[in-house]
């Protein structure tokens, strides 16, 4: 099996979606049919007529427009929410979808008694124009999101498709999913490694950073294992194929992913609270209204004012209050280098008790930069990294070409290498200034051939080496003459991330597979409330569940494979944009810019949209407060009763309300 194309199915939510097989064009598609058909509705309704003072040319069955058209709209427009209603029902959640089916069922068989069976005024035009509004609103939120997955499809597959097969001593470019366990496999320098596997031949080093969070690259020769995912650097290596498909590394960390996910709660959005109320709410009046008038008064009274209960409870603020609030909230955030995958993850990142951080690659760069240079006598630190750089000019090597971007930063010249030969897994060397043989490696090479390093420079290497930095050492004529210190270097804009959220007060952590000395530096370094170090792959969920003790909020923060379950299990997780597929697949929020100042936007923009949509839940709702008793007939010894007219009347004005309270939120500085 290829994983780069599957890898997406066991990762997506499992989770009960009101959305769930609907597409944004069938919405698009329904809302303007709808609109087209509530027009014969609106101007054959009594109603209206009376409203605008107009009569409309009459025919012979004129009177039955507002029901053909009516009907066509319930079962071309309308049934869409019931099928949605009747997934809220089973999944025991009734939500938004029930009480638009409650509202729409009530009125259209209503309706239809009135025009065949029964005395009273029929609902057709509310009917229809109900049911116009709600797909106009379904629409706005699911293009909205839409947008947001879309984006996401263009980010690369993270295992390549083919690989190199053996053949009788020659390579053969084959599909990975044809490859079974024994097959040798080449693997060039500079490209992904296709499955897991043994190297029978060749030595080289491997970032593996994307899976266990080791931000160093591994030496790797003979016998050791290599891991899916990972990326060769600079030896070419033979690989025996031990583990394909399902049995990967990278399969368990996505099965860790789809745990995480199927024991996410059910929590319900906003909306979908308000109207489970609201449901309760109309049936209870509906029921108690219909007692009261059969006692007091006659049954088609009766009928009648229940009926306009169920019908008003439905707000079509209240469909229209949220989406709309929605579809501008994924505007701001995209124009704001934030993709929404999860509203539900929006909605609750302005109640976060800790942020969890990754270090490779989220807190720090993710490359390797230098940070200390030591020379010997006779040397300037200027000479050594210019005779380094210009050996590691060609460098696929994480640690090369982070020594050949110091060289650029400074503006140090380099000079041609004649001669190079790799040493991999160790180093590099070559002719340089044209008969010195320099040799830039690691300490290893320093060990095979018993050198000796100058003490001043093994002093200064040793406390470097503590902070989690590589070494790499110059020598010539069996010399060292000097030495580089490099680190994964902590980004600016996570110290002003931490400062900020701290401000907020919110806690911050960091995770990392990094050693306990790097992990205290780097956390040292920004001021960290808390730090995970030497953390395996497996349990990096595990502690995300730890901090989430006591019903603390936590979002985790992170971009690769490695990271994928604990996005999953925190209560938001948010993948930095230059991450891994898997890493963003499995997030609720990307930040496309990759910069982990996005956290605070992510909080801020929360906050902005959760108020504007509780003011507009307040007037979706808030009419419903006068509107259901006077519907129900309160007032009707006073000789006020609610008419549907007037009743529709309150809702357009709330709608409109809603929607001019909802462009407010453009106005948002994040």
């Amino acid at each position: 099996m290829d994983h780069s194309h599957h890898a997406h199915n066991h990762i997506e939510h499992e989770e009960h979606d009101k959305h769930a097989g609907h597409s944004v064009t069938m919405f698009k598609d329904k809302f303007w049919l709808s609109l087209l058909l509530t027009i014969p509705v609106l101007v054959y309704s009594e109603m209206i007529q009376h409203w605008l003072n107009f009569t409309p040319p009459s025919f012979s069955g004129s009177q039955y427009v507002p029901f053909i058209f009516s009907t066509g709209i319930f079962f071309y427009g309308g049934l869409v929410f019931i099928k949605s209603a009747w997934g809220e029902l089973k999944a025991k959640l009734p939500g938004m979808m029930t009480l638009i089916s409650l509202a729409i069922i009530t009125a259209y068989t209503y309706s239809v008694a009135t025009q065949f069976f029964i005395e009273g005024d029929g609902f057709f035009w509310e009917l229809a124009t109900l049911v116009t509004i709600m797909l106009l609103g379904h629409w706005l939120e699911m293009a909205s999101v839409a947008r947001a997955e879309n984006a996401l499809d263009a980010i690369s597959k993270l295992l390549p498709d083919e690989a190199e097969k053996l053949v009788e001593g020659k390579p053969v470019t084959v599909l990975v999913s044809k490859l079974s366990v024994g097959d040798l496999i080449l693997v060039r320098p500079g490209t992904r490694i296709p499955v897991d596997g043994i190297i029978t031949d060749g030595t080289t080093s491997i970032d593996e950073a994307a899976i266990t969070g080791e931000s160093k690259p591994v030496t790797k020769a003979q016998d050791d294992e290599v891991i899916a995912g990972t990326v060769n650097q600079d030896g070419s290596i033979t690989v025996r194929v031990t583990k394909i498909g399902g049995d990967t590394a990278l399969a368990g960390i996505m099965r860790l992913v789809a745990e995480a996910q199927s024991s996410k709660s059910n929590v319900q959005v906003l909306a979908d609270k308000a109207a489970f109320y609201l449901t309760f709410i109309a049936i209870i009046t509906a029921i108690a209204t219909f007692i009261y008038w059969l006692i007091t008064k006659d049954a088609g009274f009766a009928l009648e004012r229940s009926v306009t209960v169920l019908i008003i409870a439905c707000p079509h603020a209240l469909g229209l209050a949220i989406p709309l609030v929605v579809s501008i909230s994924t505007a701001l955030s995209a124009k704001n280098g934030l993709l929404v995958r999860k509203r539900l993850a929006l909605e609750s990142a302005r109640k976060l008790d800790w942020v969890l951080f990754d270090k490779t690659g989220t807190l720090t760069k993710g490359e390797h930069g230098v940070t200390d240079i030591w020379a010997t006598k006779g040397h300037t630190k200027e000479d050594i990294l210019h005779l380094t750089a210009s050996l590691e000019q060609n460098s696929e090597h994480i640690v090369g070409k982070g020594l050949v971007r110091k060289a650029e930063e400074d503006r140090v010249h380099l000079d041609k290498v004649t001669n190079f030969k790799a040493l991999p897994g160790l180093g590099v060397q070559g002719t340089l200034h044209g008969n010195e043989v320099y040799i830039a490696a690691s300490y290893r090479y320093i060990e095979e051939n018993k050198l000796s390093v100058p003490a001043d420079i093994a002093k200064a290497v040793k406390k470097a080496a503590r902070e989690g930095k590589t070494e790499v050492y110059l020598i010539t004529n069996e010399q060292v003459i000097g030495a580089l210190g490099l680190a994964d270097i902590v980004r600016d804009e996570s110290k002003q991330t931490i400062a900020t959220l701290k401000e907020m007060g919110i806690k911050t952590a960091m995770i990392t597979g990094d050693s306990e000395e790097v992990a205290s530096y780097v956390s040292k370094q920004l001021g960290l409330d808390q730090y995970f170090a030497e953390v395996r792959p497996e349990d990096k969920s595990a502690k995300v569940k730890a901090l989430q003790k006591n019903s603390n909020k936590v979002a985790m923060v992170g971009d690769g494979i490695n990271d994928a379950p604990a996005l999953t299990q925190a209560d938001i997780g948010i993948a930095i944009g230059a991450g891994t597929d898997v890493a963003i697949k499995s997030a609720d929020i990307i930040l496309v810019n990759s910069n982990p100042q996005d956290v605070v936007k992510v909080i801020k923009l929360s906050k902005a949209t959760y108020r504007k949509m509780f003011q507009n839940l307040g007037w979706a709702t808030g009419y419903n407060i006068f509107a259901i008793p006077l519907a129900a007939g309160v007032l009707f010894g006073a000789g006020i009763v609610l008419s549907p007219a007037v009743g529709a009347v309150l809702m357009s004005a709330s709608t409109v309300i809603v929607a001019l309270n909802a462009q407010l939120l453009r106005k948002t500085v994040l």
